[in-house]
């Protein structure tokens, strides 16, 4: 049986719908279903002088078998016609919308895993909306405590973050000890349920230069960090650290590694994306359902001009395709 992978293209205006369109002859092993306007899916389409056959799905219950040029689209209404590389306030509610129909699609099993496209959370805000972000509003639809991990080169390099979207002044005091032990908890679970990773090793980062040298430099490591991994340690965790996060991403280390833990955006993340930007995804662990993403924005002024780079999407859709399947295994054993 071909796993179900809700997708929602995310802001209308935006390049997600392009690469709905642009990736409809790939053949991924996947049925696939859109939560999206039938009639925006068909306007990019025309835009991108490219030719598809839009299915409008009044039921989950029994899907289609899978066709090139074919997308299974879940009707959602926009509020306000699109117009490409053109923001509207309007359609807030309408993204939103996609994405909690997409979740509820998954709670009830019609689908087995979620792949979202980008968004505009300044739009949403902007509506009036009290909006975070992605992984915020997935956590509040969906049980869990969520993390955020992204991959690149066919998932060879995971970095997985303790604090996501948080000032850098705010950073240490948002590293204590419960949540860092609750952080590493969630990796260590997900690397062995989702990715069948019997006894994940994860690499920590320190948060100061050099790992605090001894205290020389910060005394988290010391007070915080280090007291926390001895305590997983002892139950059994594979971890390595504190390390220097200038050190930590080289060959000696990561070539044993199954994921890397850092402490703030900025520390793990341009590592990555100087590794397989355009080709790197984003997976929420620790929630009840699979979540994929693509590691980009909306890129408004590549919308409906041809010129989307669809490496991150197809990644994020091959992604969602494995954990569901790892899943499946797993429910079935």
């Amino acid at each position: 049986m071909l796993p179900v992978i809700a997708i929602t293209p995310g802001e209308p205006a935006g390049i997600g719908p392009d690469l709905a369109i642009q990736t409809a002859t790939e053949e991924l092993n996947c049925n696939r279903v859109y939560f999206a306007d039938p009639d925006l899916l068909k306007s990019r389409a025309d835009d991108l002088n490219i030719n598809v056959k839009i299915h409008i799905l009044s039921s989950l219950e029994q899907l289609p078998e899978p066709e090139k040029n074919t997308l299974l689209v879940w009707p959602v209404k926009l509020a306000s016609s699109v117009k490409p590389g053109k923001l509207d306030k309007d359609n807030a509610h309408y993204v939103l919308k996609c994405i909690k129909l997409a979740v509820e699609s998954q709670q009830s099993q019609h689908t087995h895993a979620l792949m979202t496209g980008p968004i505009h959370k300044g739009i949403i805000n902007e509506a009036g909306i009290h909006f975070s972000g992605h992984t915020e509003y997935l956590a509040e639809l969906s049980s869990g405590s969520p993390v955020m991990m992204l991959a690149a080169e066919a998932e060879k390099l995971r970095v997985a973050l303790v604090t996501t979207h948080l000032p850098l002044s705010r950073v240490s005091e948002a590293i204590n000890s419960e949540n860092l032990h609750l952080v590493i908890s969630i990796l260590h679970k997900d690397l062995q349920q989702k990715y069948g990773i019997n006894d994940p090793h994860i690499l920590v980062c320190g948060l100061n230069p050099h790992a605090g040298e001894n205290g020389h430099m910060g005394m988290e490591e010391i007070e915080i960090i280090s007291p926390v991994l001895e305590k997983l340690r002892q139950k059994g965790f594979n971890i390595t650290g504190p390390l220097p996060a200038d050190t930590l991403f080289t060959p000696k280390y990561l070539q044993d590694a199954d994921a890397v833990l850092a402490m703030y955006h900025d520390q793990g993340l341009p590592v990555l994306k100087h590794v397989g930007f355009g080709h790197a995804i984003n997976i929420t662990l620790g929630l009840s359902i699979i979540r994929t993403s693509v590691d980009h924005g909306t890129a408004l002024d590549l919308a409906a001009t041809s010129k989307a780079d669809t490496g991150s999407y197809i990644a994020a859709l091959e992604t969602a395709v494995k954990l569901a399947n790892n899943q499946a295994i797993t429910t079935a054993i």
